[in-house]
């Protein structure tokens, strides 16, 4: 079954419109995580703010499901406005069981769809030592990242565990996830580790997802389109 982890970052003020819209479309089983914005330390000080407080929706849905859910977030939320907030969606390989199958799909109907096999997009998923994220988007920012979203996490080894090359596995954590074009995933991923990797304090190590679909980066769309374009000289 054509399914996807789908995932919406946008302002918490906005959470509960978004809630809305996800059952709309039929999701009911839904999870919010909390987060904030990314923007530099020194960058909010010029300017006298404090970080976005952020929240993170996730849900399971098959393909006709994702295509009601983007529409329904760009016509009520105007999620295809950058500024308003990033929906993506992640493929989804495979679940445990028939019965989880049922469980997250709410009994619906299998559509033997072919799975989207582009990605023009794909999703770093950063973890690191908590504190740490301002060096990580530091060294991210210059390799091509326009901005991510931290949610606050823990690790789940014994106290007793030691460190594995200065990342604690017991610690409290972070999580950072930056949507990239593929083009500039592998500079991104390089610069992290490089600069704030597991032989510094930030601790970071990183992977990358798919993202067949996304919603919310106009802008890195038209980056790309003015930089393909041919010159007027």
């Amino acid at each position: 079954m054509d399914l996807y982890y789908v995932l919406t970052v946008l302002d918490r003020n906005k959470r509960e419109r978004m809630e809305k819209v996800y059952r709309s479309v039929g999701l009911k089983r839904t999870q919010t995580m909390l987060g904030q914005g990314t923007a530099s330390q020194e960058h909010l000080s010029v300017r006298g703010l404090t970080r976005t407080e952020k929240a993170v929706m996730a849900a399971i849905c098959d393909r006709p499901t994702l295509k009601k859910l983007v529409h329904e977030a760009k016509v009520q939320l105007y999620i295809d406005i950058p500024g308003n907030g990033v929906l993506m969606a992640v493929p989804v390989k495979s679940v445990g069981g028939a019965r989880t199958l049922a469980y997250l799909t709410d009994n619906h109907p299998a559509d033997h769809e072919k799975p989207d096999m582009v990605f023009p997009y794909e999703l770093i998923y950063v973890i690191l030592n908590e504190g740490h994220s301002d060096e990580v988007m530091d060294a991210a920012r210059p390799a091509g990242a326009t901005g991510g979203t931290v949610i606050a996490a823990k690790g789940t080894g014994l106290k007793s565990a030691e460190k594995f090359r200065g990342l604690s596995i017991a610690n409290e954590r972070e999580v950072i996830l930056i949507v990239a074009k593929a083009s500039a995933k592998a500079d991104i991923m390089r610069a992290i580790v490089e600069k704030a990797g597991t032989h510094t304090k930030a601790g970071a190590i990183c992977f990358s997802l798919p993202v067949s679909q996304v919603a919310g980066l106009r802008r890195l769309d038209d980056e790309e389109e003015e930089k393909a374009a041919p010159s007027a000289d």
